[in-house]
């Protein structure tokens, strides 16, 4: 695992964190690496998700679905927001 390697995962988990947080509506309070998180832990979750469906690896798809999943799953019962609705925009 060389630099170039761990420079690959933050540019990554970056860019599908923040298709995420531009695929859902509404303010989300967190930063650069709370984004590169998300992004990581959705492409963690796509890929299970895509192996238990295709029996393969999913692709950056996939890792966009697991970031979204898991951003709406972080909005409904940490934030205690709706997806939509009057509710949708506090932060």
């Amino acid at each position: 695992m060389g630099i170039g390697f761990i420079i690959y995962l933050i540019v990554f988990g970056l860019v599908v964190g923040a298709l995420a947080r531009l695929a859902l509506p509404g303010p989300d309070p967190m930063g650069i690496l709370a984004t590169i998180g998300l992004g990581l832990a959705g492409a963690f979750l796509g890929g299970i998700i895509a192996h238990l469906i295709l029996g393969t690896a999913g692709g950056i798809i996939f890792s966009i679905l697991g970031a979204i999943i898991l951003l709406y799953l972080y909005r409904r019962f940490v934030q205690h927001r709706p997806l939509t609705g009057p509710g949708a925009r506090r932060s």
